[in-house]
C-alpha cells in the first residue's frame, strides 16, 4: 500500500489568476515571519513562526493561473525528532476549472502518515489552506495569526510540562479553530 501525502482540495467562485495571485501572496495567508519574493520562478524565501518552525523554499514551478511547486530546501521543526523533516519535500498548489467554479489542491508531497509531524503539521496546513487563503481569495482577506500581539492566556497555556508538540497543538486551536469549536476540544483535553 502506497502512502497518501497530505492533500486538501476547496472550490472557489473566483477565477484561477485570483487563486494564483492569493496563492504567491504568502505573507497574508500563512503565519509569522516571512523573508524573501514568493511571486516568481526561482525565488528562495524563508518562513519563521518563533523558535518553533523555520523552513526555506524555492520556487521550481510556476505557471500562471495553474501551478506553484516550492522545494522546502532546509527546515527546522523543534517538536519533532528529527527537526530537518520537512527538508526535500515538496508543497504543491494546482487550480483548474471546474465547471464555472476553480478548484485549488494542495499537496505536502512527502508529510505522510508515517512521518512524526503529519497530524500537527497536516491539521496546520488544513488551517491555513482550508480557511486562511481561501478567504484570501473569496474575501481578499486572509487570518495569518497576528504575531505581534501578545497572545491571552487559555487555558492549555496555564498548564505546565508540557511537549513542544503540545504547545504547537494549542497554539493552533486558539490560532485556527473558531471560539465555539474550542469550547467542545478544551473539554475533551480535560
Amino acid at each position: 500500500m502506497k502512502s497518501q501525502n497530505y492533500s486538501t482540495t476547496f472550490i472557489v467562485d473566483e477565477t484561477p489568476e485570483e487563486a494564483f495571485a492569493a496563492i504567491n501572496n504568502v505573507r497574508d495567508w500563512w503565519s509569522g515571519n516571512i523573508e524573501g519574493s514568493t511571486n516568481k520562478l526561482g525565488d528562495e524565501w524563508t518562513y519563521r513562526y518563533k523558535d518553533i518552525h523555520y523552513s526555506k523554499q524555492k520556487i521550481t514551478e510556476f505557471i500562471p493561473g495553474k501551478k506553484v511547486v516550492w522545494l522546502v530546501l532546509d527546515s527546522y521543526l523543534n517538536f519533532i525528532e528529527d527537526k530537518t523533516e520537512w527538508n526535500g519535500t515538496k508543497i504543491t498548489f494546482e487550480i483548474g476549472k471546474k465547471g464555472d467554479k476553480t478548484e485549488v489542491r494542495f499537496d505536502h508531497l512527502g508529510l505522510t502518515p508515517e512521518v512524526e509531524c503529519y497530524d500537527a503539521c497536516s491539521n496546520a496546513w488544513g488551517g491555513y489552506v482550508n480557511s486562511s487563503l481561501r478567504n484570501l481569495i473569496t474575501r481578499g482577506k486572509g487570518q495569518p495569526n497576528q504575531k505581534e500581539q501578545p497572545s491571552r492566556p487559555s487555558r492549555l497555556g496555564r498548564r505546565t510540562g508540557r511537549s513542544d508538540y503540545q504547545k504547537l497543538l494549542a497554539w493552533f486551536i486558539e490560532t485556527l479553530l473558531e471560539p465555539r469549536s474550542r469550547l467542545g476540544f478544551f473539554k475533551l483535553m480535560r
